[in-house]
């Protein structure tokens, strides 16, 4: 039963861990961070570029933001 406390203490370490980390990705004045659980933390949008523009970059930033923390 203490190994199991035990493994659940280290994981709950690293799900600590991965909130923390955080990936960012920009491309055309967009930007866009996500955390190491793969939640959006951060869009900045660039307001130079067409509604159609933006909705294609920021897809495009999100998903290399995605990859980036799976590696």
């Amino acid at each position: 039963m203490l190994d199991k406390l035990k493994q659940f203490g280290k994981l709950k370490a690293l799900q600590d861990e991965a909130k923390r980390e955080r990936f960012e990705s920009s491309n055309n004045g967009v930007k866009v961070v996500i955390n190491g659980t793969l939640q959006v933390e951060e869009v900045v949008l660039n307001p130079e570029i067409n509604i159609d523009q933006q909705a294609e970059t920021v897809k495009d930033c999100i998903n290399d933001a995605m990859r980036n923390a799976q590696m």
